[in-house]
């Protein structure tokens, strides 16, 4: 299927407060885990990440990238270095209560079904005014009938090209129905925590896509280090 699209939601306090500690107390309490109690709480309905796993690679970063004065707060550090948006994307992952993921094949469906339009390419997938309009048009929509949605829309496609939708011809159907249904609840529910609860804001990123390209406008990472 290809590379996923990831959409993470941030607790943006918690980011705030974790790039204000001096570089030598982060990386303490990230050996420690003495930070855990401020982690947000994670999202069930979305993937996540566990606390060890963020805090083990956060700090096999760190590792490799040491301060010259580790009483420097976090955020200059990571201004200081060169792949400093890798480590910005570390703390985020922290700082994340959960993330929708889906393939990018598959990514065309949810979001063209969502701003009713065709999109040209892969490219356009991750642009600020396709997600812009995403958000806009998912606002208030019920996770059922997105799904609903989404669902006949894969049907549809299937049918022009030929396919089957009967599951006694395709032992595949069943299994791919329920995964456009969990895929499409969930963009609802990370769009909607992103538009309702103002101090979460959503990244979007690609697996493996370097950390600078990650988010758009004010939170894409280059330009939240350099502001």
């Amino acid at each position: 299927m290809g590379l996923e699209m990831v959409g993470m939601l941030v607790h943006a306090p918690t980011l705030a407060s974790m790039l204000k500690l001096p570089w030598g107390e982060l990386q303490a309490h990230m050996e420690s885990g003495s930070l855990r109690s401020q982690r947000p709480v994670q999202d069930d309905a979305l993937t996540t990440l566990f606390a060890i796993d963020a805090e083990a690679e956060l700090l096999d970063w760190m590792d490799a990238h040491p301060a010259d004065d580790t009483t420097l707060a976090t955020l200059d550090v990571l201004r200081l270095d060169d792949e400093g948006e890798e480590g910005l994307l570390h703390l985020m992952r922290w700082a994340s209560p959960g993330h929708w993921e889906v393939w990018e094949g598959r990514a065309f469906l949810y979001l063209e079904e969502a701003i009713q339009r065709e999109v040209d390419d892969i490219h356009e997938l991750y642009t600020e005014e396709v997600w812009m309009d995403v958000l806009a048009r998912l606002h208030g929509v019920a996770g059922a009938e997105f799904a609903e949605r989404v669902v006949l829309n894969w049907m549809n496609r299937r049918v022009a090209l030929g396919e089957t939708i009967e599951e006694s011809q395709d032992p595949k159907i069943v299994p791919t129905f329920e995964a456009h249904q969990r895929a499409s609840k969930a963009l609802i529910h990370v769009v909607q925590r992103a538009q309702n609860e103002e101090d979460m804001v959503f990244v979007l990123g690609r697996e493996h896509l370097e950390a600078a390209k990650w988010g758009y406008g004010p939170w894409n990472l280059s330009a939240y280090l350099r502001d």
